[in-house]
């Protein structure tokens, strides 16, 4: 099912979102009684999704995100593939939702759309052994790992430029009819003002999704909400003010922000 977190009316919901744009009223949401880290019950009430606004379907703890992991893109930025996964943390404050503006930042000129498949992890966990992963995971978003690339190459952390505000969209809902196995082969495309820019498939992930939660899980624990973003495809690029970009994940939907000029 779809999973929403949305406002209506000054109210913060989540509801479960039933039919398909092609429908001669649209998508509604079914508004769920308690929260989806827990059994939860349809209430029965609708509202149209024509209606609502849509947030960033979780409010991570922690986005953890993966670099390099795939090949072609490591090497369109000169990088070789690492021997292991590399980590860093966007954080909770970067993270907006579909529709949400990201703000060019001051410090940086050269700022980068990142298409990536997000994974919604379901409960707190840690040293999750490699059969157990499915049982850990929600399911699944867009995201979008805005990087600062003048400030990457420049500093040797990436906390800054990777994690400025409004640098981690995600959305525009969790699908969570995902399993591991179809979550290995989904396609991603970014486009940027209606234009493609990237286009991949999961299935050239270096190294899939059950060893990036074991190596993270190895380290620290995960709580309902949190984020892991599994890397990028090849063909990342600029941004400039006023571009709208776009992420569509095969069996998820299209997360959708435009680029906006600090105030």
């Amino acid at each position: 099912m779809r999973i929403a977190r949305f406002s209506i009316d000054g109210n913060v919901a989540f509801g479960v979102v039933e039919g398909e744009p092609s429908d001669q009223d649209g998508p509604v949401i079914d508004i769920i009684k308690g929260h989806p880290f827990a059994e939860f019950e349809r209430s029965g009430q609708k509202v149209p999704l024509s209606k609502v606004r849509l947030l960033p379907p979780v409010l991570p703890n922690k986005v953890v995100g993966i670099g390099r992991n795939y090949a072609e893109h490591a090497a369109e930025l000169g990088n070789e593939v690492p021997d292991v996964p590399v980590v860093f943390f966007k954080p909770s404050t970067s993270v907006i939702g579909p529709g949400d503006p990201v703000t060019y930042p001051s410090f940086s000129s050269e700022v980068h759309y990142e298409a990536e498949l997000a994974v919604v992890i379901g409960r707190m966990c840690r040293e999750v052994p490699r059969e157990r992963v499915k049982d850990v995971i929600l399911g699944y978003t867009c995201g979008n790992d805005i990087t600062a690339r003048d400030a990457q190459r420049s500093e040797k952390q990436w906390a800054r430029a990777k994690g400025f505000d409004t640098s981690c969209p995600l959305g525009p809902w969790v699908e969570t009819d995902i399993d591991l196995m179809r979550a290995a082969d989904l396609g991603i495309m970014c486009t940027v003002n209606g234009e493609q820019r990237q286009l991949g498939r999961t299935s050239e992930m270096v190294r899939p999704i059950e060893d990036l939660i074991v190596h993270i899980t190895e380290a620290m624990t995960l709580l309902p909400g949190d984020v892991v973003l599994t890397g990028t495809p090849a063909g990342v690029g600029p941004l400039s003010v006023g571009d709208e970009v776009a992420v569509t994940i095969e069996g998820i939907g299209t997360l959708t922000n435009k680029v906006i000029k600090r105030g």
